[in-house]
């Protein structure tokens, strides 16, 4: 990770190194916070935010359900990410905006002030893949149980989870794991969402056992706009190994596709002739080269 000059914290631009918080705070005890992710891209005029305001929709619901209170409006918490990538005179950037319970009591149910961060540095590829692909295993740990915790959050907390699952898979060849849910079907990777393609449809795995990915949503609306069908689905670990091509979504991985899964190849190796696709038409709506979604880009500057 690059430094950057500045990160914004609790209202106000901080230098780097000085963006420290107490060793006692509720939410590095208990991951009692919240967060995203999202991106910057350069387009022609400078550089511009994707999905911003769906991106701080869900810090607010990610909040309230573990009722932590947030002492700024979408908007000024809005008005902070853009600054704060414009402060780093950043064209690209990962933005990192991050609420947790801060310092106060300790108990595990405590309601202390809520502290706020954004941050941005550059952040090229997330995996560290060939160009055919990731190579995924399925992993022993299923996804949080729904019934455990509100799945459709993005919680500090829940992320221990996929830790886990990615410690299976230290020192091996395995780029990526696969998690199911509690009844055996597909959910999602450690920290994005899956689709296949067979015969031309896209499947992804339906809400309730997954995080409601925002690039994911995209991804769908795009498929369709392409005329591809799309079809929310519990989907099966076969389905998977016998798809025509299957990839991951998410911010940090934008559309990273997937070349075996369990040691099984997906496809003819190096097609992905509808993934290709949508990573293209998703590259030029995130970089401005198509004017139908504009409107899910924020300028910054």
């Amino acid at each position: 990770m690059k430094a950057t000059k500045y990160i914004w914290v609790n209202g106000k631009l901080v230098d780097w190194n000085n963006a420290n918080t107490h060793v006692l705070v509720h939410g590095l005890h208990y991951g009692s916070g919240v967060f995203e992710g999202m991106r910057a891209y350069k387009i022609n005029s400078g550089a511009a935010i994707f999905r911003l305001d769906e991106h701080i929709d869900r810090l607010f619901f990610s909040a309230q359900t573990i009722k932590l209170k947030l002492d700024y409006s979408k908007q000024e918490l809005k008005d902070g990410v853009i600054k704060v990538v414009a402060s780093n005179e950043l064209q690209e950037a990962y933005i990192r905006p991050l609420a947790y319970n801060g310092f106060g009591e300790l108990g595990v149910g405590a309601k202390n002030k809520a502290e706020v961060i954004i941050a941005c540095w550059k952040w090229g590829s997330y995996h560290k893949a060939t160009a055919a692909g990731l190579d995924v295993k399925t992993s022993s740990y299923i996804r949080v149980h729904p019934k455990s915790t509100i799945v459709e959050a993005k919680i500090c907390g829940h992320y221990v989870n996929g830790i886990f699952a990615l410690q299976e898979i230290e020192g091996t060849k395995y780029h990526e794991v696969l998690m199911l849910d509690a009844e055996g079907y597909v959910s999602e990777c450690s920290s994005s969402n899956i689709f296949i393609v067979k015969d031309n449809i896209l499947y992804t795995p339906g809400l309730g056992t997954i995080l409601p990915g925002i690039t994911r949503d995209f991804i769908i609306k795009l498929a369709i706009d392409l005329n591809y069908k799309v079809i929310e689905k519990k989907v099966t670990l076969e389905e998977v190994r016998n798809a025509d091509e299957a990839f991951f979504s998410g911010t940090a991985v934008e559309i990273a596709f997937i070349r075996s899964l369990d040691d099984v190849n997906i496809g003819i190796e190096g097609e992905n002739k509808v993934s290709r696709h949508l990573k293209k038409e998703f590259i030029k709506v995130v970089t401005g080269n198509n004017s139908k979604y504009s409107g899910y880009l924020t300028n910054v500057y």
